[in-house]
């Protein structure tokens, strides 16, 4: 199926046939020492749902952590009392997005960061809805991971500033958070980017949305896309979620 669109008095081809995913399984990647992915038979009595075990369907539970086990989009809900739900807050699922590629700059403490003097240089369009970031170098070792403990790479609030100034309004990103694995729970980077302070609880920016540990193959190059965030009907502040991209011609 192909289709036309309009972005900027510019209208672009796009084949949505031919789907680009950049995410992660569920189960395949750990953070924040969540407890471990499980998906197990349902067992009662002596009904066991697996049919490997004489059943006639399979029949799971599944234990999982949004956050800690895979691709996921979260929302303004991950660091508030309401934690309202990411399946009220994002309600558009298509978007034009850019994609660039970033090497992190180390510090002096050792960390990894993305800073704004990088963004500034990588990013041409002042005023595109969404932005995805991928780290050099782009191991295939992000695809099972366990970065519990490392001090992954995060984004500075400097850098966080200006992405909210350029009004981005679904940060995608291959990192397991934006902000520092261990920060004595101030969020920085996360209360930046949905406009939320100790002395303001609200925010008009409640619709934004921060999608976490996705992974773009290298053979996908930097440049404009199209968008598609798909999320399970969850009520929770973040869900495991599907984005993928669509390559755009003029």
């Amino acid at each position: 199926m192909k289709i036309k669109l309009t972005y900027k008095q510019t209208e672009y081809r796009c084949n949505l046939s031919k789907p680009l995913p950049i995410s992660i399984a569920v189960g395949a990647v750990r953070c924040f020492y969540a407890t471990q992915y499980a998906a197990k038979p349902y067992v009662s009595g002596d009904f066991i749902g697996s049919v490997k075990e004489g059943a006639p369907i399979n029949f799971y539970d599944v234990q999982l952590n949004p956050h800690g086990h895979g691709t996921h989009t979260e929302c303004l809900g991950h660091i508030t009392a309401n934690q309202e739900s990411i399946n009220n807050q994002l309600k558009s699922y298509h978007h034009i997005a850019s994609l660039i590629s970033v090497v992190p700059k180390t510090l002096d403490n050792g960390d990894q960061v993305i800073d704004r003097e990088q963004l500034e240089i990588l990013i041409s369009d002042h005023d595109i809805p969404a932005l995805v970031i991928r780290t050099l170098p782009n191991e295939e070792t992000k695809l099972h991971q366990d970065y519990s403990g490392t001090n992954p790479c995060y984004i500075t609030a400097d850098a966080m500033t200006y992405i909210v100034s350029l009004n981005i309004q679904h940060l995608l990103l291959d990192l397991p958070s934006v902000d520092r694995e261990v920060d004595e729970g101030k969020l920085t980077a996360h209360h930046i980017f949905w406009g939320i302070s100790q002395e303001n609880k609200t925010t008009t920016r409640g619709h934004c949305t921060i999608t976490e540990l996705i992974f773009v193959p290298d053979g996908i190059v930097d440049g404009l896309y199209l968008l598609n965030i798909q999320i399970p009907d969850l009520e929770l502040d973040a869900a495991p979620s599907k984005p993928v991209l669509y390559r755009l011609h003029e």
